[in-house]
This record gives C-alpha cells, sequence and structure tokens, in this order.
C-alpha cells in the first residue's frame, strides 16, 4: 500500500486515483499489449478449421497467460486449461482480500477473432494495428481481446489501494465467435473450482454511445447455418436450359419467401417471436430518449438512388431499438456456386447455397427455432429438389438479465458518475454472448454485469473495427469500482 492506514481501517476507494491507475496501465502496458494481439490472425474455429496446426489461437492465448502472471495479484494463480480436440481457455483465480462467505466474481472474455472482411481503409487492416485519435484499429482489440487485461487491471487497480475486494475468478475463452460450442465442457470441468458466483462481469458487449457506462438488459439468440439447393450435376447453356430446368437460385428465393416477408423483413413464423416484457419496452424508451436518431444515423450509409442516403426500415428511435433487440431478423452472410461477376457466363448453374444468420429475440429458445427452420425451408421442396438446411455448430439461445439488486443499481449508477460524468445506460443487444444464459441457468442468483466498448462506428466483425481507448478506460475503472462496492451477502 502507499499510504499508511490506522489498525483495523477500511481504505475507502479513491476514485480520481484509481483512474489515473488505470489510464497509466492502459497505456503502458494494454495497448502495445492488444497491438501484439491485433497482428495474430487468431480467427475462431468455424472460420480456421486448422486452428490447432496453425498456432494463431495458442500464441494470443500463452502472449495473454504470461501477461496476466506478469501481474503482481497477491496470490493469483493461472492455468491455461485444455480439453481433448478443443480449443484453448485460460482460468485466472485472485483470492479474496476481505473476509466474507466465499462468494465469486466470475470475469469473462475472448481472444478468438471474426475473420477479416473486406473494404477496410487503405491504411488499415485487420492484423495491421494503428492507434489513431485514441482508436486502436484492427480485429479483435474491442471483441474483445482487451477483455482479460481490463479485468486484471481492475482487480490490481483495487489491490493497489488496499480496497477489499471479494474473490474474482476469470474465463477467457478462444471459441466465442464460433458459438461457443467448446465452452459448456469447460464450465462443466470448472464448475467445482468457481464457487457461489454472486456476479458475473462480461465484457464483450457494447455501448450506446461513449458518454456514459452501458449496461446490457438482453442479447439475441442466432441459429446459423447454410441452406443448398441443387437442380443439376453439372452447369449447362443457360440458353440451351433455361426455362426447362428450374433455377437453384429462385427456388432458394422461394424457401426464403416462407421464412421472411421480403418487402418488410418481418419473419413470417410466428413462433420465432416472442412477447416484449414491459419493462424492457420501458428501457427502450428511456434509451431512445437518450440516443434520440443516433440509433440509425450511426450506421456508415451508402448513397441511395436519389442521391440522399439509403433509408434504414425505420426512423423511430425505439422501434429500431425493439427491432435490433427483441425482434426476429434474417441475414444472409455468405454464397457458394456463385461465380465472380468476371467468370460469369452465361451458364445455368447446379446449385446454390447461402450461409443463413437468423437472429432470434432473447426468450426463444435455439435448438427449438433451428428444428422448425429446417423442417420450413426442406419439406415440400419446389421441383423436387435437393435442398438441405445444415445448421451450424453453435446455435445459441438468448438472454434476457435478471432484475438487478439495489446495490448493484447503485453502484453503476455511481461509477459511470465518477469516471464519466452521466448516469448509467441501460440498452438491448442484437448479438450473441452464448455463455450469459449458461451462467444464469446454474448460478441463479447471480448478479449481472454486462458491458463493453462496442460503441457508434466501432465496427466489431466488419471493416475498420476499433477500440476505443478512453471508453476502455473508464470501463476498467467502472468494473473495478463497482467490484468493490459488492456486499457480502
Amino acid at each position: 500500500m502507499d499510504f499508511p492506514l490506522p489498525d483495523n481501517a477500511v481504505p475507502t476507494l479513491d476514485a480520481n486515483a484509481l483512474q489515473a491507475f488505470v489510464d497509466e496501465k492502459w497505456d503502458r502496458e494494454i495497448v502495445p499489449a492488444l497491438t501484439d494481439y491485433i497482428a495474430v490472425p487468431a480467427k475462431s474455429p468455424a472460420f480456421d478449421p486448422d486452428w490447432a496446426r496453425n498456432g494463431y489461437i495458442d500464441s494470443v492465448v500463452r502472449d495473454a497467460a504470461l501477461w496476466v502472471e506478469a501481474q503482481k495479484v497477491s496470490r493469483l494463480t493461472l492455468e491455461v486449461v485444455r480439453l481433448p480436440g478443443r480449443t484453448p481457455v485460460i482460468y485466472f483465480d485472485a483470492p479474496a482480500t476481505r473476509s466474507d462467505n466465499g462468494d465469486t466474481v466470475l470475469m469473462y472474455g475472448h481472444l478468438d477473432k471474426q475473420p477479416e472482411f473486406s473494404g477496410w481503409r487503405s491504411d488499415l487492416g485487420p492484423w495491421t494495428p494503428k492507434y489513431e485519435d485514441g482508436k486502436l484499429y484492427g480485429r479483435g482489440g474491442a471483441d474483445d481481446g482487451y477483455a482479460v487485461y481490463a479485468s486484471l487491471t481492475a482487480i490490481l487497480a483495487l489491490d493497489k489501494q488496499g480496497v477489499p475486494r471479494p474473490r474474482c475468478v476469470g474465463i477467457i475463452e478462444t471459441c466465442e465467435e464460433s458459438g461457443s460450442y467448446d465452452l459448456l465442457p469447460y464450465v462443466d470441468a470448472l464448475r467445482d473450482r468457481l464457487g457461489n458466483v454472486a456476479l458475473v462481469v462480461c465484457l464483450d458487449s457494447g455501448a450506446g454511445n461513449y458518454d456514459q457506462l452501458w449496461m446490457t438488459t438482453s442479447l439475441r439468440g442466432m441459429v446459423a447455418g447454410t441452406l443448398e439447393v441443387q437442380v443439376l450435376d453439372e452447369g449447362v447453356h443457360s440458353g440451351d436450359a433455361s426455362g426447362v430446368v428450374p433455377s437453384s437460385f429462385r427456388i432458394l428465393r422461394h424457401l426464403l419467401d416462407r421464412l421472411e416477408d421480403s418487402a418488410s423483413g418481418r419473419l413470417l413464423p410466428q413462433s420465432f417471436h416472442c412477447e416484449i416484457p414491459a419493462s424492457r419496452i420501458e428501457q427502450v424508451h428511456a434509451t431512445a430518449r437518450i440516443l434520440g436518431d443516433e440509433v440509425w444515423r450511426r450506421f456508415p450509409w451508402s448513397c441511395g438512388a436519389d442521391g440522399g442516403f439509403v433509408l434504414p426500415m425505420t426512423t423511430t428511435p425505439h422501434e429500431a431499438l425493439l427491432n435490433r433487440t427483441w425482434r426476429p431478423t434474417l441475414s444472409v452472410t455468405g454464397a457458394e456456386g456463385l461465380p465472380a461477376l468476371g467468370n460469369a457466363g452465361n451458364v445455368l448453374r447446379p446449385r446454390t447455397a447461402f450461409k443463413l444468420s437468423l437472429r432470434l429475440p432473447p426468450l426463444i429458445d435455439a435448438v427449438a427455432a433451428a428444428q422448425e427452420l429446417k423442417s420450413l425451408l426442406e419439406s415440400d421442396a419446389p421441383y423436387n429438389a435437393k435442398v438441405i438446411f445444415k445448421p451450424d455448430q453453435g446455435l445459441a439461445t438468448g438472454w434476457n438479465a435478471p432484475e438487478s439488486a439495489a446495490w448493484l443499481t447503485s453502484a453503476l449508477d455511481a461509477a459511470s458518475q465518477a469516471h464519466y460524468g452521466a448516469p448509467c445506460g441501460y440498452i438491448g443487444q442484437g448479438g450473441t454472448i452464448p455463455l450469459m444464459n449458461l451462467l444464469q441457468a446454474g448460478f441463479p442468483k447471480s448478479q449481472f454485469m454486462v458491458c463493453g466498448v462496442l460503441g457508434p462506428q466501432s465496427n466489431a466483425h466488419g471493416p475498420n473495427e476499433f477500440l476505443h481507448v478512453p471508453y476502455g478506460k473508464k470501463l476498467t475503472a467502472a468494473v473495478a469500482q463497482t467490484i468493490a462496492a459488492m456486499p457480502v451477502q
């Protein structure tokens, strides 16, 4: 400790000193560590089936583990856990510095990354880190390579001031972007070591703006998979065959019409929808008042047909928020069977395949939805075509946060005011974090602090992804302050 205290005195947290410590740690160690991390193409197993042989995931795990072990956290232990045939997990344990009943804070993040994608600025790239105007560009820094570093720094910041804290354990996985299908076996293997998880801190989510702390209230689920239509064993001259051989693309369009109203984007099966809780609708309206039109203006719209910008599906802020958090949506994220334009001759192609990404409301079971989707798409195939829908391995049911305890609501607001100068905001997220439902089921009395740095234009998964470093610094300090406020249960 850096200052003397009377016997038996409990230090009072100094928010300014806390922020100063965190800022210095980010500048001196975390930004350089993340710069090295971004340069490694540690793509998730779904995008790099040869991940074990390529060694990129092992590389970022090793670097993060070495950094954690180098931190001066009293009695901290760390293990890189490896189950046969599965991506590795970092598990760390920082014993409590207060006397309590053994309640545990579980801190979560991941180190695997989305693939490159196209459209990066000419001076940027997915594996070419660049720090500019407080933003660290490159794949994975914000989503969410920073989490393990921020988590340890929050613990260190409290220990630096001698502020008593509960036991903190961390699970840092490397399969999240593939649906976390490797994680459940690890949670089962580690369950007895986790103890009584009273607070989950997840740093893999987003922010409505960069002006305040944002808590995630819900996450959508996801069913992804490949829909393939085949009509011929080989391509044939389109002049000879069209009008006789049905187009695989047209059949695929017909099948998607069973699922989605192409005019409005509404998903047609009622079972893919759920009743939105009244409390969430109320929160959405409050968030819409804070963010206004930025809810939809923040996206990189292209110029439209009349010279203006392309229009959103709705310009009403609260409806846009509900669309991206509590309503199902379909995206086509990839295609096969379509040659590049320069190689597209007059050929009626034998097959078309689309990669589908179906986002589900938080209360819809993903396994049941996948089964229904497969039946919907495959049954009664037009022209008796060969139609196969193959769901991906990483199905994920969404998550609706439990009601926050009074202490947590108060602590979050105090932390937001102390480090951002504004009250805490609450927002649902359209993305998916499979672990949250698993933890809520396993630890039903636990509280959740789900947050992150993915704010406007940060563009996770797309080109020009960046980590907003000033926001990350404040978030780290806010996490530390919230952990310090956790009462002895």
